[in-house]
């Protein structure tokens, strides 16, 4: 095996979006009670470093359960890649003497960065899956096995 990343589905990309902005509004919040200093400034301030606290906790929690069980994550093998679904059982294996393609989308924007990435088999139609982050592990190991196995370059 040649390594094993987090991949996510269109709703892991909303989760990383409404995250990103929570934390956005909750920072607009303290900013706020920064500024006009009311007078349950302090309590308000403390539930708002609460929920940006929680949300770090349940992002470091959710990593590390995904790894821990295999929650989609996507293997990459000598031979292929299979990717696991949201119970860690096998969504697509490819073979790379199946892949006659591999696309990839890039979104790298504050509320939303991720690669997409789209594997067109010979036979049995597309995978696809994504990257989140600006520069995910995932993408370039995938494009030094896409090299090493001389399947066609990034589309």
């Amino acid at each position: 095996m040649r390594g094993s990343y987090p991949v996510a589905g269109v709703m892991g990309g909303l989760a990383q979006m409404a995250r990103r902005l929570l934390f956005a509004l909750a920072l607009v919040l303290l900013g706020a009670l920064i500024w006009f200093r009311p007078r349950d400034a302090f309590v308000s301030g403390a539930v708002t470093v609460a929920v940006l606290l929680a949300l770090f906790g349940l992002r470091a929690a959710w990593a590390r359960a995904s790894a821990r069980w295999g929650i989609n994550r996507c293997y990459l093998y000598t031979g292929g890649l299979v990717v696991t679904n949201i119970f860690g059982r096998v969504r697509e294996a490819v073979r790379w003497d199946d892949v006659r393609e591999v696309n990839r989308l890039t979104n790298q924007s504050v509320l939303l960065a991720f690669h997409r990435i789209e594997i067109v088999r010979r036979d049995y139609g597309t995978v696809t899956f994504l990257a989140l982050g600006l520069q995910p592990a995932l993408v370039k190991a995938l494009l030094n096995e896409v090299d090493r196995n001389a399947t066609r370059p990034w589309g």
